[in-house]
């Protein structure tokens, strides 16, 4: 892929996240036919044809590859992609969707914590404010601006399995810039979808009653559509468009549009009729507000330079 100009990476990360955030209400409604297990494998499935037929189709030439490092991508892939929405799938099953989302938002926070500490970088006030922020504003959007709930927050074996998934996609997150200095993101994320899609059949399989092909066939229109919306929309250009995104900004800088996931979430819920209440609405305006603090301190000290050169 052609590499973009900061407006343009914005716009494909916006997207990226707005992709993400609709797969809740989608795919809650599809889960209603389809096992989580099958549904994460047909999301990774779908993907990894759709990439490897792109890449068929355009002739590109596909990189020479030592064995060491097909296996780090192999294991970035299963921990990061994989280990992500396996620990989500699993550890929804002990805990409540409010902690679950709450460990979540702290992905940012820890991306640009542990790539600072990597890059022996430290976050710009800007950056803080807007990581802080932001959490702020989806903890008011997941608490329903209830104290009491947050303060009631507690660790179970759910808790520990979510948080698991959230620092394998931090890993992820991180790695994939590492990966990018010598790998294209095509070929990246096709062999990461890989990964993910063999590692969910080996846990399915493991487990027993693992059906994909016959849950897909007994699928309704609908349900159907939102599978293949999952797969090549949210994955293939939502994890194409957030490696670039990755690439062009660093994890740190990145990560900060992860915390509009619940937001778009909450709009795409509303749109399928769902209600969206007041505290909602202004957790979404802190959000926003927050992840734009840095543009706009960037865009007037540019402002105050033209001046002073005038």
């Amino acid at each position: 892929m052609k590499s973009h100009t900061p407006y343009m990476t914005i716009v494909c990360l916006l997207i990226c996240v707005f992709s993400w955030g609709s797969v809740f209400p989608i795919a809650k409604r599809v889960l209603e036919e389809m096992s989580g297990e099958s549904l994460v494998f047909w999301r990774f499935t779908i993907a990894a044809v759709t990439l490897a037929l792109y890449i068929a189709f355009t002739r590109q030439a596909w990189p020479k590859l030592s064995l060491a490092q097909y296996i780090v991508i192999a294991l970035v892939g299963v921990i990061g992609v994989g280990g992500l929405n396996l620990a989500l799938f699993n550890g929804l099953q002990h805990t409540s969707a409010a902690n679950g989302a709450l460990i979540m938002a702290l992905s940012p926070l820890v991306t640009s914590i542990v790539n600072g500490l990597l890059q022996r970088e430290w976050l710009s006030r800007q950056q803080v404010f807007s990581l802080v922020g932001g959490l702020a504003g989806v903890l008011l959007v997941i608490t329903n601006g209830s104290v009491q709930q947050l303060l009631n927050f507690s660790f179970n074996q759910g808790d520990v399995m979510i948080a698991a998934g959230m620092l394998a996609w931090s890993g992820y997150t991180i790695c994939s810039q590492r990966v990018g200095h010598w790998l294209s993101v095509l070929p990246f994320t096709l062999l990461s979808m890989i990964a993910a899609s063999v590692s969910m059949s080996v846990v399915g399989l493991g487990r027993g009653e693992f059906h994909p092909w016959q849950e897909l066939m007994g699928l309704s229109t609908t349900a159907l559509s939102s599978v293949l919306y999952i797969g090549l929309f949210a994955t293939v250009l939502g994890y194409l468009f957030w490696i670039n995104g990755v690439k062009a900004l660093g994890p740190a800088k990145a990560s900060i549009f992860f915390n509009l996931v619940p937001v778009f979430a909450a709009l795409t819920a509303l749109a399928m009729g769902q209600a969206v209440t007041e505290i909602q609405l202004v957790g979404m305006l802190i959000v926003i507000l927050a992840l734009m603090l840095p543009m706009l301190v960037n865009l007037r000290a540019a402002r105050g330079l033209v001046v002073k050169r005038c």
